[in-house]
């Protein structure tokens, strides 16, 4: 790992939850206060004509629409439910009560201060209580708060929370380790420096455990 700033972020499991009112609108009016695509995309030619260029231009003329097509890719989180996604379990697993852990997968998220890509890699471990979820959902859960506008403090915490509350296991661990362009590519513009942040909750609140979870990541 190159230079880190580390932050090592340990709120204990009845910290203040992050609602998700901040982030999601509810459904009822999700959609009437959203702006059309064609004035999205309108907003899109203004700041081309802000940042000095001629959006009339050749070579400028579909970027709107390309711009716009994007962000639905970018920001598809805030369409996702994570609790639907968690909601399938098994019971199936011969008493399975140890730790389940994925590593490195791999995380693009924005920053919600400069709309700008946070990218990275995310460790997460649960301890099943009677039932375990299919490994691909842990990591599609990651990728519904990432594809949001986000600060990784936030997303660390909502992460967290979701399993929690819909998986309700013995315990969560999860560590966030992600390189943010609005310090490399703009400000202070120091590139290879990590920003790492972790929640620990449970039975991963045990030394012992955070150890065994920080062994098998490689970074104890």
């Amino acid at each position: 790992m190159n230079a880190i700033a580390e932050g090592l972020l340990r709120p204990k499991s009845q910290s203040t939850p992050t609602s998700e009112a901040r982030h999601v609108k509810s459904p009822q009016n999700q959609n009437e206060a959203r702006p059309t695509r064609e004035e999205a995309e309108a907003a899109v030619r203004t700041l081309i004509e802000w940042a000095g260029d001629d959006p009339t231009r050749e070579g400028l003329l579909e970027t709107p629409k390309r711009v716009v097509k994007s962000y639905e890719e970018f920001y598809s989180g805030y369409h996702e439910n994570p609790a639907e996604i968690l909601a399938k379990t098994f019971k199936e697993v011969e008493n399975y009560s140890d730790m389940v852990l994925l590593r490195d997968i791999e995380l693009q998220s924005h920053c919600e201060h400069h709309m700008v890509p946070i990218t990275g890699r995310a460790h997460i471990a649960y301890v099943p209580d009677g039932k375990v979820i299919g490994i691909s959902k842990l990591a599609r859960v990651i990728d519904v708060f990432a594809h949001r506008l986000q600060t990784q403090e936030t997303m660390t915490v909502q992460i967290v929370k979701a399993i929690n509350e819909t998986l309700k296991p013995k315990g969560v661990a999860l560590i966030i380790e992600a390189e943010h362009q609005c310090m490399s590519s703009r400000g202070v513009k120091k590139s290879g420096v990590d920003t790492i942040t972790s929640q620990f909750t449970g039975v991963f609140e045990d030394p012992l455990m955070e150890q065994r979870f920080m062994q098998r990541i490689g970074r104890a």
